[in-house]
């Protein structure tokens, strides 16, 4: 997943981190997860308890109002899902530096998901299915992301 320049994180990304900025960094020095057949796994039992657990639902439904991010208590969107498998991660030793909130479309839909940096390629962590793909294997449009190098910027995707 190639980077260049500066994007406009989400508006409610900063709300968020100002009440948890434990979860928005992405400060460390590693770059890329170096992937084992342990850390594979501990990876997808993440990703599918995450998704088991949590009831999606809309903002507007759950919190009355558009774009909240948070941890979810049983429910949320894909924002929420994505920020509670990195939680889930931190707490099990993963590095925040190869965690990254990533923004993306399909269908002309914003959808967030957690991008996990690795060894074997940037790999997708998504509510909507358990399966974990290479970002390029998906059908998502990817428009911005994180920054690895400067915690609380967000960095535009090369389409």
């Amino acid at each position: 997943m190639a980077t260049q320049g500066y994007a406009f994180a989400p508006a409610a990304f900063y709300k968020f981190c100002a009440s948890d900025p434990a979860l928005c960094s992405t400060r460390g020095k590693v770059k890329a997860v170096e992937l084992t057949p342990r850390l594979e796994a501990e990876l997808a039992s993440v990703n599918k308890s995450v998704n088991r657990r949590i009831k999606e639902r809309g903002d507007r439904d759950s919190a009355g109002r558009a774009d909240v991010w948070g941890l979810p208590t049983g429910e949320g969107d894909c924002e929420d899902f994505a920020i509670l498998k990195k939680a889930e991660l931190l707490k099990r030793g993963w590095p925040a530096s190869a965690m990254l909130l990533t923004v993306a479309t399909l269908g002309g839909a914003g959808h967030t998901v957690l991008t996990v940096r690795t060894n074997q390629g940037d790999l997708v962590l998504d509510n909507r299915t358990g399966a974990i793909r290479n970002w390029s294997q998906t059908s998502y449009r990817y428009f911005a992301r994180q920054s690895q190098s400067e915690n609380g910027k967000w960095t535009r995707i090369k389409s």
